[in-house]
């Protein structure tokens, strides 16, 4: 069997997580098509174009394992092969090839691989991992379903590899930990793992293998938007289910701007997304407050928490959200003394707030002083 990539899987590192191994290609050409940007999405699209060429890879002598691990990778998105004559150096070939079912993506603008593999190369690689382990447990359909969120975690998986400091705790690293298992029970926007699993003891053991459940969240943004001239903050309310959950009637938090960061994004791209989708805000410069494990115990969020220096004049709180996810939030105009009166009543429940709060406590006159001083 012989197939023709002309997107992500021309990229070689995402060929061989999903192919499970590593397999030689050649340039490849197919005429009279052009690829583009699946509309609202992050992958190609092939289509008919008279007169155009789709540049591509060929995989010669794939075999029916190749050909089934492709069929899981693509064919959950709708994709389906067809037959088509593909040009090589050597001479013209006949290839399969994924094409979209009719009317499932619109095309957007022209396809760069270049491109795609700047912003989205190491998360879909990442992610390609957790896609293709699930081939003969989940169906294709069902897994491409939860790409959004697998993909946000994938880019969360690259960036907790970072180098980090390690100068009291153990360093740790992959001899430290030995996995038996991994279950996913549950998957949906959020997912449940089932680890069984061991870790080295502080007496230099191996740990017996233990089960543990993990809440697996992708990375997050908090963003307290502050004045320091007038001295003030805009703060964010809505209704969060997790505090009905526990039993707590007032299940309307008082919050710093918030959000997940979405594959393609750093933190500060997503602070100020963020801000404009709940707050109708343009920030000015970000400080960073911290980054850290709301509950490392069971739960994988990392939040990056900023303060923005921000101009705050009055009239700017209001009711913001976005419908499509029914978001329902109202802003909160209030000056930095009342936001500390808050929290001493115990009416700020929310951790990321209550640690933003206390971090401007600390910065707030050197703050302040700048901003007196001008530019």
């Amino acid at each position: 069997m012989r197939f023709f990539f002309y997107g992500t899987l021309c990229h070689p590192s995402l060929l061989a997580r999903v192919l499970g191994r590593t397999a030689p290609t050649r340039p490849a050409t197919l005429r009279d098509h052009a690829v583009f940007w699946a509309e609202g999405g992050a992958f190609p699209l092939i289509q008919p174009v008279p007169g155009a060429k789709a540049q591509g890879l060929i995989l010669d002598d794939a075999t029916a394992e190749d050909a089934a691990r492709l069929d899981f990778y693509e064919g959950g998105f709708r994709y389906d092969t067809v037959e088509r004559l593909v040009d090589t150096a050597e001479g013209p070939v006949t290839a399969r090839v994924y094409l979209p079912q009719p009317g499932r993506w619109q095309p957007g603008a022209a396809w760069s691989l270049a491109d795609w593999a700047a912003r989205y190369g190491a998360a879909a690689v990442a992610t390609a991992a957790d896609f293709m382990a699930l081939m003969g447990q989940v169906p294709a359909e069902a897994v491409a379903a939860r790409y959004g969120p697998m993909l946000t975690r994938g880019a969360s998986r690259i960036r907790a590899a970072a180098p980090q400091p390690a100068n009291l705790r153990w360093p740790g690293g992959a001899a430290e930990v030995a996995v038996d298992r991994v279950r996913t029970p549950y998957a949906h926007f959020f997912a449940v793992e089932e680890w069984r699993l061991g870790w080295r003891q502080f007496d230099g053991t191996m740990g017996a293998p233990q089960d543990r459940a993990v809440f697996v969240m992708a990375d997050a943004v908090t963003v307290l938007p502050y004045d320091p001239v007038r001295d003030r903050v805009l703060m964010i309310e809505q209704f969060r289910v997790g505090a009905l959950a526990r039993g707590d009637q007032a299940a309307w938090q008082l919050e710093a701007i918030a959000g997940r960061i979405d594959p393609g994004e750093t933190p500060e791209e997503a602070a100020k997304r963020e801000a404009l989708e709940e707050a109708g805000l343009m920030l000015g410069p970000l400080l960073p407050v911290a980054g850290y494990y709301p509950s490392p115990g069971a739960v994988s969020e990392y939040l990056y928490s900023y303060v923005a220096l921000t101009d705050l004049p009055d009239g700017v709180a209001g009711i913001f959200g976005a419908a499509e996810e029914a978001e329902d939030i109202r802003g909160h105009l209030i000056s930095f003394d009342r936001m500390m009166d808050l929290a001493a009543s115990g009416e700020l429940t929310n951790g990321p707030m209550l640690l933003t709060a206390l971090w401007l406590q600390r910065e707030r006159p050197r703050l302040r002083a700048e901003a007196a001083a001008g530019p």
